[in-house]
């Protein structure tokens, strides 16, 4: 199976979008919507999506696995934005000419401080050997998952650098119908970006544990498949998406076979997220994290509550819970 590829930048929308007055779907402080309009993206065409992979687009938060310190870590997303002022500048310009184009930023001054650990995303562009901000005003980017790092608990539940490795839900190989939540190596996701998911993430749309259990863990993008995907045609995607119980997803990414990463969201196509079950949360789990609960000494992360239940298989994700 070949690898897919890694999300280090915003995706291209795989219909043309347009920006409509009215209060955004998406974000709360956003006084406009982008919505798809029924024109396929050509940059979509010239990837040739019909022999894309299609897979699901979860509802989490962006992550990375690169050294630091000498070994793989975890790396939350970290996005290097405007202060105040500039972010006042950006918006103003926006407004009066419908359009980001041709707005000039100063790096050096107009951006917030980042941690000294922080390192910009694969392919940021540079100028003057400063990473120049994407069509948002944002700088992608990330800063390592320390353990004692009360702002990103949530990410060093699932990682331990002891043992050097990972709480990772992925389908089994054995059957992909069923998912199964194991402990993998650290070094075996090298270079990969991953989806947390779970209690405390982006409000829960899979249900997963509770504020008494929390249950968080990682998703390799792109490692859910979409089986016998609907072609890129919006009233057909818009038909699945509400219809298919394989449509209950936040969105699908095509990952292109020149490496080109497309997706659509289901704000896109004007459509509630979530709403409702959703097709993860529905599948069937068997929990494979092998280990002594001596090994997994650590009360903050998730590895010893998961060591107990190995083996343990539950009718749907969102049914995991631990023996308090």
């Amino acid at each position: 199976m070949r690898r897919l590829g890694s999300v280090q930048q915003k995706i291209a929308c795989v219909f043309v979008t347009e920006v409509k007055e009215g209060q955004s779907r998406k974000r709360d402080c956003q006084q406009f919507q982008v919505v798809a309009t029924e024109k396929v993206n050509p940059v979509a065409l010239e990837a040739n999506i019909d022999c894309a992979i299609a897979t699901e687009k979860l509802d989490g938060t962006c992550c990375y696995v690169t050294n630091y310190k000498g070994q793989p870590y975890l790396w939350a997303r970290l996005d290097r934005k405007p202060n105040k002022q500039a972010e006042k500048r950006f918006k103003k310009y926006q407004y009066s000419h419908r359009s980001c184009k041709g707005f000039t930023w100063n790096v050096e001054e107009d951006f917030k401080t980042v941690p000294e650990m922080w390192i910009p995303a694969h392919r940021v562009k540079h100028h003057n050997g400063h990473p120049v901000p994407d069509e948002h005003g944002h700088i992608p980017g990330w800063v390592p998952v320390e353990m004692d790092n009360k702002q990103y608990c949530w990410h060093s539940s699932v990682v331990d650098y002891e043992v050097g490795a990972a709480i990772v839900l992925r389908p089994s190989a054995g059957n992909e119908d069923v998912l199964e939540i194991a402990a993998v190596p650290l070094v075996d996701l090298q270079e990969q970006t991953l989806e947390l998911i779970g209690t405390n993430v982006n409000g829960n749309p899979y249900g997963l544990g509770s504020k008494k259990q929390p249950v968080h863990c990682l998703v390799s993008h792109g490692s859910v498949r979409i089986r016998n995907p609907p072609p890129v045609d919006f009233q057909q995607l818009s038909s699945w998406f509400q219809e298919s119980p394989e449509g209950r997803v936040e969105g699908i990414v095509w990952h292109c076979n020149d490496g080109t990463l497309i997706k659509v969201h289901r704000h896109h196509l004007g459509l509630r997220w979530p709403d409702g079950k959703t097709s993860l949360g529905d599948r069937a789990v068997i929990i494979h994290v092998n280990g002594t609960v001596d090994e997994y000494d650590n009360s903050k992360d998730l590895f010893t509550p998961f060591s107990r239940l190995n083996g343990h298989c539950f009718s749907q994700l969102q049914d995991i819970q631990f023996d308090l």
